[in-house]
């Protein structure tokens, strides 16, 4: 097999016509012999590869930060409305490659240290991921910080730096290990420490209501300190600011130990406020409510409100203007922006800083902060909503709850007088949910103290209108919108996929870079041999050069002309995994029945994470690697069939694998997933999607037109008409042979014969208690899965159907979803005015 050709091999081959621009190369070279010998080796003989990237990373940041200082001021000049995106996740990856896209200066990076006789790749494969998410969520938090500095928005990411990001995953022996993800060991060259702005949060204490108005007293202090990380926008000199806090304990904290001689105790006690920003919760759509968590959740909120509230007094018409005094001009100023509900605290953080510290009016108070606040759900499983115990609140925050029981007590008090005597409806809406214990509802609290309300692709937002919020939908119709989610076509085209943006880019030029619309003029293109041609050969060498990244980090040989069939996404029983492995034994018992029957061969990867205490989800990953060391070591199916679980998925290696995919898999019971972003990636980067009418695929569908993806499966109406009638899985394993067999091969053990009940609670589940219907969509799913090996026999026709795709893919860039949510809920303008280099 042709060992594959490097990035940067391809760079020095082909120009990349200037979408990464030509700096100056020697200036480059200069910058980074600087920074190699002044500020980082120092007293050391030799350097390390570490030391070179961390010099190129120091050399690519000196031409941000003059663009960085350049936007802080316009800003200040210009006073604009600024965006602020409150989000407990923004799952970044790695950040050298990127700021090089942006700034225009890859081609001049690559060719400087490729003269200096190192290699770029080698040295982007050395930055640590920033893995400060855990998956669709915070990875959408970190494309549209993006989008907002390309479309020169005046915007701000506010979040928590943690100190642990989403575990690392190992598998060992076919289970899951966690390790501790020590992102910043090395120390993180992006980042800028900010004591001067260091803030104080209170926790704990309780209320006196004496003497004129309530005030939170005897409260314990931790010090969020924050650190900003720049974020470029595509080539328009705009550089914004992502701020995450860090917990700091004050010098004084406990020290009141020190008094009774336990000096030692004390500073050791330090760690128990420090502890608020040490890791991040490694849940994905399931809610755990952890004192710690909560704590994370109001020191994120707090913070960022005094950060706010300062920059909105001081900013430039503060210093002369009577306006900046009074809080009337806010919304015009300011947007929050709420990412799920984890930041829901700051609608009571907000009026206990307007009522209590500022001495506004209730009324006035409770205007701003509705005008102020937008709302974003990102899902509709019952066991990812937030549901807060009141006493919980009541020893930490006891202030926020008597401000949330006022938020209710008139809420309530419209409704009743909308809906006299509906005692059910006021139960239904309540934000306080009666039971043992009572709970804070924190959805019901976001629907109520915002403006906006929004899902995050059309099938979701109709969800949430009609049935999630339907009473809420039912009293303010026009606070419910629809945001569909988008990916940025820098990270998840120029950067992952340079071969296929240069076809693109010969193809139609460079605009669509800014704007995805304009991928529709490939369709020009789709009778073009030569087209073809280099689109499928882009895609092949895409494939081998995972190959052989496979084959040095899982020592496993893959035939690179297989199918490369891949589902890679948090592992989740929704997301239904298990119905991509009974297809994986369905084919491999197939191989074996007729082994001289000719077969697409195929490759199948899972990937992803399983959050440590989800039992269902670990067995899940137990059971592919199973059956995976079964299949995998089976002579007779030989490389017609291999089955590999792609260990750690992170953001680096997802912009590995996106290029290389034939084959994406979006396969979650309808009604399940809000939209998911992956399956825009796989699209983008033409991959063929195999998947329900759920999410976003239905869009995907419209754009790209139905026949040209593999749909299969219930829609959202037969899956409630199959709750109203019951679903009853043995009728399928019972009617259907294959299904029938695959299931008892995995409870006799023929894929665990070491343990041959090893996977009963897993065959129990699916028989008996399976909330996403796997068996009812296995018929269609497999019949399906024929079609796509049909069409793979037809390269041409393959590849005409993967043209499609990648033109129907413009509505999926975050630049449009920001745009939208620009427009429609912050009531600000993108713009294209490109502030002046720092140099001009």
């Amino acid at each position: 097999m042709a060992k594959p050709l490097t990035d940067s091999e391809k760079r020095k081959q082909i120009s990349v016509r200037g979408i990464t621009g030509v700096g100056d190369v020697a200036e480059i070279k200069k910058s980074f012999n600087r920074h190699l010998h002044f500020t980082l080796v120092k007293d050391r003989i030799v350097s390390t590869p570490r030391d070179y990237y961390f010099a190129l990373a120091h050399t690519v940041r000196d031409h941000l930060v003059g663009r960085w200082i350049r936007t802080q001021q316009y800003y200040y000049e210009k006073d604009p409305k600024r965006i602020h995106y409150l989000s407990l996740e923004f799952y970044m990856g790695r950040t050298l490659q990127n700021t090089m896209i942006n700034l225009g200066l890859q081609s001049a990076c690559d060719e400087a240290i490729y003269q200096l006789g190192l290699d770029l790749e080698e040295l982007q494969e050395i930055e640590e991921d920033a893995g400060l998410g855990n998956g669709g969520l915070g990875r959408l938090a970190a494309c549209f910080l993006d989008s907002m500095a390309s479309l020169g928005l005046a915007a701000y990411g506010y979040g928590i730096r943690y100190e642990f990001g989403i575990f690392n995953q190992k598998i060992s022996e076919g289970w899951q290990i966690e390790e501790a993800d020590d992102w910043l060991r090395y120390g993180n060259p992006w980042e800028k420490a900010r004591p001067e702005f260091m803030l104080p949060i209170h926790f704990y204490g309780r209320v006196d209501q004496s003497g004129g108005g309530a005030k939170w007293v005897d409260t314990q202090i931790v010090l969020a300190m924050p650190y900003d990380t720049p974020v470029p926008g595509y080539k328009n000199n705009t550089v914004n600011t992502m701020r995450l806090w860090s917990a700091k304990a004050p010098n004084d904290f406990n020290l009141q130990e020190f008094n009774v001689g336990d000096y030692i105790e004390a500073v050791l006690d330090r760690n128990l406020a420090e502890n608020i920003s040490r890791v991040l919760y490694p849940n994905d759509n399931f809610f755990e409510g952890k004192e710690l968590r909560l704590k994370q959740e109001y020191f994120v909120v707090a913070a960022t409100l005094q950060d706010i509230i300062r920059r909105f007094k001081s900013s430039k018409f503060g210093c002369r203007d009577p306006v900046r005094t009074s809080f009337d001009s806010f919304p015009d100023k300011v947007a929050i922006q709420l990412n799920d509900t984890h930041p829901a605290l700051a609608i009571p953080e907000l009026m206990r800083i307007l009522v209590d510290v500022e001495k506004l009016e209730w009324e006035k108070a409770w205007d701003i902060t509705v005008k102020t606040c937008a709302y974003t759900n990102h899902t509709v499983l019952p066991e990812a909503l937030e549901r807060w115990p009141v006493y919980m609140f009541e020893k930490l925050l006891p202030r926020h709850l008597q401000i949330i029981y006022e938020i209710n007590q008139r809420h309530l008090d419209r409704v009743s007088a909308l809906y006299p005597g509906d005692w059910d409806r006021l139960k239904r809406m309540s934000l306080i949910e009666e039971g043992d214990p009572k709970r804070v509802n924190m959805a019901h609290l976001c629907v109520v103290g915002t403006h906006a309300v929004n899902g995050v692709a059309r099938i979701h937002s109709e969800i949430v209108k009609n049935s999630v919020f339907k009473d809420f939908y039912d009293i303010e119709p026009e606070k419910f919108q629809n945001k569909t989610n988008g990916i940025t076509p820098r990270r998840w085209l120029l950067l992952c996929n340079p071969g296929l943006t240069d076809l693109i880019v010969e193809k139609i030029g460079e605009d669509f870079v800014t704007d995805l619309y304009q991928l529709k003029k490939l369709l020009k293109f789709i009778d073009d041999g030569i087209f073809l041609r280099d689109v499928s050969k882009v895609k092949q060498e895409n494939k081998l050069k995972f190959s052989s990244y496979l084959e040095q980090e899982y020592n496993v040989k893959i035939n690179p002309a297989s199918l490369f069939d891949i589902q890679v996404k948090r592992i989740h029983e929704y997301k239904r995994q298990l119905l991509n492995c009974l297809h994986i034994i369905t084919l491999y018992n197939r191989i074996r029945k007729e082994p001289n029957k000719e077969f697409v061969p195929r490759t199948v990867m899972i990937g992803g994470k399983a959050a440590p205490g989800y039992h269902m989800a670990k067995m899940i990953i137990k059971l592919i690697t199973s059956v995976g060391n079964i299949v995998n070591h089976d002579p007779v199916v030989g490389d017609r069939l291999k089955v590999i679980f792609l260990e750690n998925y992170r953001v680096s290696l997802a912009e590995k694998v996106v290029p290389a995919a034939d084959l994406s898999e979006q396969i979650s019971t309808a009604g399940t997933e809000a939209s998911g972003t992956g399956n825009m990636k796989f699209m983008l980067n033409g991959a063929l999607t195999i998947g329900t009418m759920d999410g976003a695929n239905v869009e995907m569908a419209e754009e790209a037109k139905e026949e040209n993806l593999f749909i299969f499966g219930m829609r959202v109406e037969d899956v409630e008409a199959m709750d109203k009638k019951g679903y009853n899985a043995k009728e399928y394993y019972d009617r259907i042979p294959e299904l029938r067999q695959v299931i008892d091969q995995i409870s006799s053990g023929f894929f665990s014969p070491k343990q041959p009940d090893l996977f009963k609670d897993v065959v129990n589940m699916l028989m008996n208690n399976d909330r996403f219907k796997v068996f009812a969509d296995y018929e269609a799913y497999i019949s399906c899965q024929e079609k796509v090996s049909n069409l793979y026999k037809k390269p041409k026709e393959w590849t005409k159907m993967v043209i499609k795709n990648i033109a129907g893919s413009g509505k999926f860039s975050s630049d449009r979803t920001i745009s939208e949510y620009a427009r429609e809920i912050w009531g600000v303008e993108p713009s294209s005015v490109k502030i002046p280099a720092p140099n001009e």
